[in-house]
């Protein structure tokens, strides 16, 4: 059997004593699923999707090295902001630990030691800084034990925590890297929300509980927020806590707001995070979920207030609920939504970012490469063994590489009907479609019980004792 990939834990690290568990923690209750016994690895699928890997990254390297990602079309390295971050290689590290690509990992822990800087005079996206860089960086440390890779999470964060500087204490859209300076304040509860495991497990790993507190009040403000019926909307002004747009669903600008609730309790063990989580959940089950008698269950668009059904949409970036909904231990409901999004794909070949599931219509008809269902899949293989979720997983991952690859990495898909592609292959396609790929694959590259995914799928080691502030 493959060697379990195994998680390094320094005792001291920027001269502050951290102690490594005598043993998994993982907070007693019933919602607890525990990964199946029954697991087994498929070395055919395995193979194809370290080639995959391989054959994008080979990409990466030919043309962009240096750069944040691959325009695979036109051959050429891009950039989110005046100057590179590393983006894919720092997002992409861990992936390649656990597949063993170990030329390729030292190619990118060089590339990153040598060049990676945030001594940068501009203003970054504080949420996906946090869940690329912030995670890839922690995941890195906690793979393979250097110290550098810890000293470049706390420089990045320390860069980031004026961002929290708010009225509300809620976070700000954008940063300064060098002076702290903020923008734009309207700002959603995925960004507001989902910082919780980055910045609560660099805590963990320093001893500052700057981070974490920071966080975690950004995420109370955030619940306090919510309407009678226990539901938030999608845009709030973190200066004066007033909701900007009341529509509430599970999708984009939402998303993983509910995902961390889950997954902060889980990998701190913090009470207060449980109950958020169970109320949420309940709010979302009782206002969101809309089953039809064509097309099964779904969750739509309702006013945060009233509960009144506003739009039946429905999309790429919804089909994590089924992985989130199993790992809290609902797996009737997580199956019945899986096979929901497994007909996305069935229905349209590829599965559009968004479309109407009463009507069958398209809204949005491109697909960049997304892991949501692939995710979903892998999380229900784990958690049951039923083999029927790595099959419909493989099914997937066949139609994403049909469908996207080109001579030089894989390409965003502009139109789902079409095949039209765009140029772009952003980090998330290393860091989270081809690892959840793989995992599906060899489930026993990864201990699952051992382990909590941020959202960018970056793996972050369960640690004693709790964090319950």
């Amino acid at each position: 059997m493959k060697r379990v990939v195994s998680f390094c834990l320094i005792a001291m690290v920027l001269g502050c004593g951290v102690q490594a568990p005598s043993s998994q923690h993982v907070p007693d209750s019933r919602l607890i699923v525990h990964a199946s016994d029954t697991l087994t690895v498929d070395q055919a699928l395995a193979a194809e999707a370290k080639d995959a890997f391989l054959h994008a990254w080979t990409g990466y390297e030919s043309h962009a090295w240096g750069h944040d990602s691959l325009q695979p079309i036109s051959r050429q390295g891009k950039d989110w902001y005046e100057a590179s971050l590393l983006m894919t290689p720092v997002d992409a590290y861990d992936t390649m630990v656990i597949m063993g690509l170990e030329e390729q990992a030292e190619q990118a822990r060089t590339l990153v030691f040598e060049q990676l800087s945030f001594e940068k005079d501009m203003s970054v996206q504080v949420f996906e800084i946090t869940i690329r860089h912030l995670g890839g960086l922690i995941s890195a440390y906690q793979l393979d034990g250097d110290s550098r890779w810890l000293v470049l999470a706390t420089d990045l964060a320390n860069r980031l925590l004026p961002a929290f500087n708010s009225p509300t204490g809620m976070p700000y859209v954008f940063v300064n890297l060098v002076t702290g300076a903020v923008e734009q304040p309207h700002n959603n509860p995925a960004e507001i929300g989902s910082l919780i495991l980055e910045f609560g497990q660099l805590s963990r790993l320093t001893g500052d509980m700057r981070y974490y507190d920071a966080a975690k009040t950004a995420v109370q403000e955030l619940f306090n927020r919510r309407s009678e019926l226990g539901l938030v909307g999608t845009i709030i002004d973190v200066e004066t806590g007033q909701w900007l747009n009341p529509e509430s669903h599970v999708g984009a600008r939402i998303d993983s707001y509910y995902e961390y609730l889950l997954k902060a309790w889980l990998l701190f063990g913090d009470e207060t995070f449980l109950a958020k989580w169970n109320l949420s959940r309940d709010a979302c089950n009782t206002h969101l979920a809309h089953t039809t008698d064509q097309s099964g269950l779904w969750y739509g668009i309702v006013d945060m207030n009233s509960g009144e059904r506003t739009s039946t949409t429905f999309g790429a970036l919804h089909a994590f609920l089924p992985a989130v909904l199993a790992l809290g231990g609902d797996l009737d409901r997580a199956s019945t939504l899986m096979d929901s999004v497994y007909s996305m794909w069935t229905r349209y070949g590829v599965e559009p970012e968004l479309f109407n599931y009463v009507s069958g219509e398209i809204i949005h008809a491109g697909y960049p490469l997304r892991p949501e269902a692939l995710e979903s899949a892998y999380y229900l293989y784990v958690l049951t063994g039923d083999k029927r979720y790595r099959e419909m997983g493989t099914d997937i991952f066949h139609r994403i590489i049909r469908a996207s690859r080109v001579e030089d990495g894989f390409a965003h898909i502009k139109d789902v009907r079409t095949n039209e592609k765009n140029d772009g292959m952003q980090s998330f396609f290393l860091a989270e479609t081809l690892k959840y790929a793989y995992l599906l694959a060899d489930p026993t590259a990864l201990d699952f019980d051992e382990v909590i995914f941020n959202t960018e799928a970056h793996p972050f080691r369960i640690i004693q004792p709790e964090l319950n502030r």
